[in-house]
């Protein structure tokens, strides 16, 4: 069973309720049957019935049975206006700013999740990341603990000798540019946290990478991967979590045993943590395309799930991120 099979069949033990914004989107429309009919989720759709629907007849959708909210004629919106104009008024808005907001459909999916009248939301099909982020981290908020949100990669390797079984999380590879060494160690949390839940890894091993390892070279860049480690092990002192080391001393055994003796990482590592995002973007998009991995993002950190979609996505592409957004609600 394929990595994306197992989080599908996790969603459909736990049924959850997932919103999608763009629920007028052509594909979102589709992708929202299929969940239905596989019962991945309980979708939402947000946006008027008369579009919905006319965006349902085009694909041949059938969407009896969904769920579906239009922000300005809902019996919610005033609640909605009024708890996020408690939740903001310290920072300006005023109560008529809060109903402008809560009109639009991004903010009013975002105060369902942050309310409990969904529990995670999906969106980009339309929208940038920004345009999700913004309210999110605005409205829902990081986790407790947490001051950042971050990305995770679930990749799905053909050789199989590599981390779990073929399964790797690279970590961040598309929001932070460049994270602080406070900053890289949450992410390192937050990716062991995704690999267990998401992955079924019973042990997340956590590598945060380098050009160095244990040292062989001197440099801040060097400097912050090791401050990092530290924090990352006040954070979360029980997990296996080690750096810096360079990309094979985590992988290969036989290389992490020559470089970094000792570690209960080097070797045999199933989390990476990248140094700053063109090492991370770079990263991923390499294993991707030269090493034929299959892979999923998914944010983390935030405290209830919000995932975002690349505008070119797939039908396909929105099935399994609610799915996965399903797997990180429960």
């Amino acid at each position: 069973m394929s990595l994306i099979e197992k989080i599908r069949a996790k969603a459909q033990a736990n049924v959850k309720k997932i919103v999608l914004p763009e629920g007028d989107e052509k594909r979102t429309v589709k992708a929202a049957e299929i969940i239905k009919k596989e019962g991945l989720a309980e979708p939402i759709l947000i946006g008027s019935a008369e579009a919905v629907s006319e965006a349902a007849s085009e694909q041949g959708a059938d969407i009896e049975g969904i769920a579906i909210i239009d922000p300005a004629k809902s019996e919610k919106f005033n609640d909605y206006a009024q708890a996020l104009f408690e939740l903001r008024k310290a920072k300006g808005i005023t109560e008529e700013d809060a109903k402008k907001l809560v009109s639009d459909p991004m903010y009013f999916a975002v105060m369902m999740v942050k309310l409990g009248d969904a529990d995670g939301l999906v969106s980009g099909a339309v929208h940038t990341t920004g345009d999700m982020l913004r309210p999110a981290l605005q409205i829902i908020k990081a986790k407790p603990g947490m001051s950042i949100v971050s990305s995770s990669f679930l990749m799905e390797c053909p050789n199989k000798d590599l981390g779990e079984d073929g399964l790797l999380v690279y970590a961040d590879c598309v929001v932070n540019p460049c994270p602080t060494a406070e900053e890289t160690a949450q992410i390192a949390v937050s990716a062991a946290e995704t690999a267990r839940v998401l992955c079924g890894i019973e042990e997340p091993r956590v590598a945060l990478l380098s050009f160095s390892t244990k040292g062989s070279a001197k440099h801040d860049l060097v400097t912050k991967m090791q401050e990092a480690t530290r924090i990352a092990h006040e954070l979360a002192p029980d997990l296996l979590l080690d750096g810096e080391m360079q990309f094979d001393a985590a992988l290969v055994p036989e290389i992490g045993a020559s470089k970094a003796p000792g570690s209960p990482v080097a070797g045999r590592a199933n989390v990476l943590i990248f140094p700053d995002l063109q090492a991370g973007n770079i990263g991923y998009k390499i294993t991707q395309r030269i090493g034929g991995a299959e892979c999923f993002a998914v944010l983390q950190g935030l405290a209830k799930p919000c995932n975002d979609l690349s505008r070119g996505c797939s039908v396909e592409d929105i099935v399994n991120t609610v799915a996965m957004t399903a797997v990180q609600a429960q």
